[in-house]
């Protein structure tokens, strides 16, 4: 598969949009909530402001990967996150399940995070702070360090074997497979927070027993706090990438002790499995006073970051569903969303 020109740094583009966006959207870099799978109601955190990353996953919701880099900086200040998270909480909405960084690209090449992280724990006390991350800075000291202050961390690690580890997650060329897992297994020594490691399966790609056999290991020696395998649910950034079959699935799970996917996994299996915080059908409305232009604005920036369906869109902002269908439909005819069918679901994104 041919791959994309991509820039090797990524400040200038996150400088450019945020002020592109920043006269119009008081909330640029906070986002949701969004019903996840593990984390109930996620308030997401977006620590780059563009699609920066390490990797250039076959399977990222986010989208290609614009500025593949392994530069640390602060891409959006620490003040202008937390500014923005003070002004979402003063706004009166309801208390999310969780706080989690991570929005466009790999949260940890901010070298704000921790001070992000400290921030959101002192403006939500009774918040958990969670943070995705596909592992492959967990080698750095000051990374682990970083992340030391969340409850909850959320690695990926998709495959142990070399040559799927490249065709798959497509790295920076200066990240090395072994770094990556001798890294997470350091910060596992250190960290007295929750691990939930996770799996995706890609058809033809890392699903094979090799992969499964190393993974098994690997699962044994990190000890984390729970696995999810999980497969594709949502449109992937390139087309190669396909869903697993239901039986593989099954296998990679039973061998690994991954848990059972949750009320909020699309179609059952999809990515993000395994309702950890309570069932979202059943919560009340919330925001019921949020206006038509607030709510098309908070639709956008939200599935800009993750592709939803308009039923995840309605438990997670608290509206009625034909109300989230209409914004939907409004935002569709100016083109601020597309819409693509995804096996049984039909998903929203920016």
């Amino acid at each position: 598969m041919r791959r994309r020109p991509l820039s090797t740094e990524g400040a200038d583009l996150s400088s450019r949009r945020d002020k592109e966006d920043r006269a119009t959207d008081s909330t640029r870099h906070v986002f949701g909530p969004v019903a996840s799978g593990r984390l109930g109601l996620s308030l997401g955190l977006d620590l780059l402001g563009a699609r920066i990353c390490t990797f250039d996953c076959l399977y990222c919701e986010a989208g290609v990967t614009e500025a593949l880099t392994t530069a640390r900086k602060p891409y959006v200040p620490a003040r202008r996150i937390l500014g923005e998270l003070a002004d979402w909480k003063a706004a009166g909405h309801g208390l999310p399940d969780a706080v989690t960084l991570g929005g466009l690209g790999e949260p940890c090449l901010n070298t704000d995070c921790g001070e992000i992280i400290a921030g959101a724990r002192e403006l939500f006390p009774n918040v958990p702070v969670a943070v995705l991350t596909n592992s492959s800075l967990l080698s750095d000291p000051d990374v682990r360090s970083a992340l030391s202050g969340a409850d909850i961390v959320l690695p990926s690690m998709d495959t142990l074997v070399a040559a799927e580890y490249q065709r798959l997650n497509r790295p920076h060329q200066t990240l090395g497979l072994d770094a990556i897992r001798q890294g997470l297994l350091d910060f596992r020594g250190g960290f007295a927070g929750s691990i939930f490691l996770e799996i995706l399966l890609v058809a033809g790609q890392n699903d094979s027993a090799e992969n499964l056999g190393l993974l098994r290991e690997f699962c044994r020696e990190l000890a984390p706090t729970r696995v999810d395998v999980v497969t594709l649910s949502r449109p992937g950034a390139y087309p190669g990438a396909k869903a697993v079959a239901g039986d593989v699935l099954a296998r990679f799970r039973e061998a690994l002790g991954a848990a059972r996917p949750g009320p909020w996994a699309p179609s059952g299996d999809g990515h993000g499995p395994a309702g950890l915080l309570g069932d979202g059908a059943a919560r009340a409305p919330r925001d019921p006073g949020l206006t038509d232009a607030d709510l098309a604005a908070r639709i956008a920036a939200s599935v800009a970051r993750r592709p939803q369906t308009a039923a995840g869109l309605a438990t997670a902002l608290g509206q009625p569903a034909p109300r989230i269908q209409s914004a939907l439909d409004a935002l569709l005819r100016t083109g601020a969303v597309r819409r693509e069918r995804s096996g049984q679901d039909i998903f929203y994104s920016g």
